[in-house]
Formats: C-alpha cells, sequence, structure tokens
C-alpha cells in the first residue's frame, strides 16, 4: 500500500459538474446546529437535492470526540462542552479563532477513495499554508498538518521539535462526505491542555500567529480557497446562513 505522499492528490470531479457551493458563516455558529446541518445536508447531496458543499465555520469554545476517542484523552472533562462528533479521529478542539472547513462532497463524482481523499485534504491544508510561506507537512503515522519548529528545542529522541497546526477528521455515508478539517489561525493555544489533542502526546499544537504571522481570518479564507480550486475543482462563494436556507 503506498503512503499518502505517493497517492495522487487530484481529487476533481467529472467533467460538467457544477461548482462546489463555497460559504462562510458569520458569527460562532453552536456546533450541534452544525451537525444538524450537515447531516441532512449530506443527504440532499447524495439523492440529488443540493450541491456539494464547503462550509467555513467558527465555534464556541468545546471539545469533540471522534469514534476513536480514548476517555483518558478528556483531561478536563468540565472545561468545556463536549460533543459526540460521529467523525473518525479522536479528541479535538474547536473555538474562536480557529477556521473549521466542513466539506460535504460526493465522492461517487470524483474518486471512491478514502486514503485518497485524506491526502487530498492534507493537500489542501498544505497549499493553504504555502500561501503564507509556511512549510505544512503530513506524517504517515499522524493525521492532520504539521510544522516543524526549529526554535524549540529537540525532542527526547533527537528528533526535531513540531507542532500541530491542522486537523483533519472526516465521515462518509454513501460516498458524502462530511466534517472535515480545522486550522489555527489565532485560538487560545491553552485551550487545547484540556484534551490530548488527536490522541498525540509527544508534539504541541500551534497557529499562524504563534509562528508569528499577522494572519487574518478573512487572509485564511482566500487562500483556502484558492488552494482548493487546486485540489478539488471550482467554486462559487454564496451568502446568507446555511442552517436557514439549507
Amino acid at each position: 500500500m503506498p503512503e499518502r505522499s505517493q497517492i495522487s492528490v487530484s481529487f476533481k470531479p467529472v467533467a460538467g459538474a457544477a461548482p462546489v457551493e463555497w460559504r462562510i458563516e458569520p458569527g460562532l455558529t453552536p456546533y450541534d446546529e452544525a451537525l444538524a446541518f450537515m447531516d441532512a445536508r449530506a443527504d440532499a447531496i447524495r439523492t440529488g437535492g443540493a450541491a456539494e458543499m464547503v462550509w467555513l465555520v467558527e465555534h464556541p469554545p468545546l471539545y469533540t470526540a471522534g469514534t476513536s476517542a480514548r476517555p483518558e484523552d478528556l483531561v478536563e472533562p468540565d472545561r468545556f462542552p463536549v460533543f459526540a462528533a460521529g467523525r473518525g479521529g479522536e479528541y479535538t478542539y474547536h473555538g474562536p479563532g480557529q477556521r473549521v472547513a466542513y466539506v460535504m462532497l460526493d465522492l461517487k463524482r470524483r474518486r471512491e477513495d478514502v486514503r485518497a481523499f485524506v491526502a487530498a485534504l492534507e493537500q489542501w491544508i498544505i497549499g493553504t499554508l504555502d500561501r503564507f510561506n509556511v512549510k505544512g507537512e503530513r506524517r504517515e503515522d499522524r493525521v492532520g498538518v504539521w510544522v516543524v519548529r526549529p526554535d524549540r528545542p529537540p525532542a527526547a529522541d533527537g528528533s526535531p521539535a513540531e507542532d500541530k497546526i491542522a486537523a483533519i477528521g472526516i465521515r462518509l455515508r454513501r460516498w458524502v462526505s462530511f466534517h472535515g478539517v480545522s486550522i489555527n489561525v489565532e485560538p487560545d493555544l491553552q485551550h487545547f491542555s484540556g484534551i490530548v489533542p488527536c490522541g498525540v502526546t509527544d508534539h504541541g499544537v500551534t497557529s499562524l500567529v504563534d509562528l508569528g504571522l499577522p494572519v487574518t481570518m478573512a487572509d485564511l479564507d482566500l487562500a483556502l480557497k484558492g488552494a482548493f480550486v487546486d485540489v478539488f475543482g471550482d467554486a462559487a462563494e454564496t451568502g446568507g446562513d446555511a442552517r436557514r436556507t439549507g
């Protein structure tokens, strides 16, 4: 089985497919409302009642538990609300200053290959970070995107220190994806201390601002869209409240 770094990351749809709906949600979106919306939208995409969609949101501070979450990795269970997410992966933090991109795509129109889809999501993040001259890297033994920190002491085994800057957690139902990725712009990094993020204890968490880059959420959204088109194809921005308009 090839490593993810060796997989073709082009995930564009069949010829003639409509652009992906691209929507940026203002304010903070309650997590339970996001779950309900994604669930309904995934069903509508499968039945042909709705277009594919990328939905960009921010959440109030909370922890989510993926299907592989271990109880002992929830270090401070009373700190923030905890939600069972239904996605793959372990515990993740979401909160203000972190861009969450929910990705609702029909893989039957693209590639019915889960490993390639994860590699494509990683490449999307890596391409986004590259627009800020940040070198994001994948790791074969852990999903997500990482940055090496030469400014910090090396790990106990002598390897360079590295921090996670973006997480990935997806779910597929009848080959329609939902959940997605999160990228740290300027969240309160202390909020990650209430969990073992994604079950990884040997590395830290960082953000674009923590790396010394004065990046705004609007800056990141522009970079996300450009990098998305490179990997997944055309996207058309829409307005309004996704939770009300569907």
